[in-house]
């Protein structure tokens, strides 16, 4: 299929089933999908604590559980499957390009490099750190690469590890919002995970300056948007809100128990002062400010001091605090098992995404495969553009 018409589908089908995905229940006490669809609202609140954990893991398998009370969803699976680039295993004389990189950063490096091709041409290292991936792709490609990072001191340790393994490796202090791309043109673009702007400008602005091939794994797509997400490629009836685009890159299939655990206790204090500020306020959402780390490592009732104070709220006076902590343990619970309706269309969300910027390339005269370097468990974000014009 091609990615025109893939793209299509997918945002006519994400925009008919806007209702499902868009609220946030967080927020909402009741998403308003939960009235037209009783029924999947009754069987997510029944779901014990490992089913409600595993499908919000397992995007397949919540959007079969949609599909059950809301067949036309199903469309959306076959839309949803891309194929894994195939690559030969790559040769190495030796570990010693992987100085000082952690066991699954470098795995990911490892697999977006194999399943990239090599064009010839010199590299293009986008926002690349240290320059761990440039580094290994002038040893294996022997080609030169160019490390464009904003971090003069990332810029000074990359010099001295390529130095170390002796390849055609030299760097850029700058910054890529700001770099004329012209003064790089023929050049083969790389870019891991270079977040929102960073890599829609690569593609904007690689294409304007003659950018002949690009290897992008696109990752953060709702950093640096304005009020809404605009297309690169052809207008589309999608209308998409930085929450929304955010919802793509919401999986943590890679985060440890540890940090599970502290982000749903964070999520049980928060909740925990939504409770009392509803009570004081009326009952709906109101944002707050990022809250400090720190004071998800307090109990709950010195948390709910600080936050009070913060917000120039009263603080409960003679209350039990342990009766809005239970509550927000409650409200957390019921946003676990309504929240997997909005994660069940968080792959076609990010399919939609990433294929508004390969349509864009193919718009632009370019031969574009979408699919994915490695498998999830490794990274969800792993999708990669492979974008070619002669």
């Amino acid at each position: 299929m091609r990615l025109c018409k893939r793209q299509q589908q997918l945002g006519t089908l994400l925009q008919e089933f806007h209702l499902l995905w868009h609220p946030q229940p967080f927020r909402e006490r009741q998403p308003v999908w939960c009235a037209r669809w009783p029924a999947l609202a009754a069987e997510l609140l029944a779901l014990d604590d490992e089913a409600a954990t595993g499908l919000n893991l397992d995007g397949l398998a919540a959007l079969n559980l949609v599909a059950g009370h809301v067949p036309e969803v199903r469309a959306l699976i076959g839309l949803s499957e891309l194929p894994l680039f195939s690559s030969p295993p790559v040769e190495r004389g030796g570990e010693r390009w992987a100085w000082e990189i952690p066991g699954r950063k470098r795995a990911q490096i490892e697999a977006f490099a194999a399943a990239a091709s090599p064009e010839g041409r010199p590299v293009l290292d986008w926002c690349g750190g240290k320059g761990h991936l440039g580094r290994l792709l002038a040893s294996d490609w022997q080609v030169p690469v160019r490390t464009l990072e904003i971090d003069a001191a990332m810029c000074r340790a990359g010099v001295q590890l390529a130095g170390r393994l002796g390849v055609a490796q030299d760097f850029m202090a700058a910054d890529a919002l700001a770099v004329d791309l012209h003064e790089l043109a023929g050049r083969h673009a790389v870019a891991l995970h270079a977040c929102g702007e960073l890599h829609r400008r690569l593609i904007r602005h690689g294409v304007q300056a003659g950018i002949k091939a690009f290897d992008v794994a696109p990752c953060c797509y709702h950093l640096h948007l304005g009020e809404t997400y605009r297309p690169l490629a052809s207008p589309s009836a999608l209308h998409l809100t930085p929450d929304d685009v955010r919802l793509a890159v919401t999986e943590t299939i890679t985060a440890g128990a540890r940090e599970r655990r502290q982000r749903d206790r964070a999520m049980v204090y928060k909740l925990g002062f939504d409770v009392w500020r509803r009570r004081l306020n009326g009952d709906r959402y109101r944002n707050f400010r990022p809250v400090p780390d720190v004071w998800m490592r307090t109990g709950f009732a010195e948390f709910m001091e600080q936050m009070c104070r913060r917000e120039g709220m009263p603080a409960p006076a003679g209350v039990d605090m342990t009766e809005y902590e239970r509550r927000g343990i409650e409200r957390q619970a019921e946003i676990v098992r309504l929240s997997i309706v909005r994660h069940a269309f968080r792959r076609a969300l990010e399919l939609w995404l990433a294929g508004d910027l390969a349509v864009f390339l193919e718009e632009h005269g370019y031969a574009v495969t979408l699919g994915a370097f490695c498998a999830r468990e490794l990274t969800p974000r792993n999708l990669l553009i492979s974008a070619r014009r002669g």
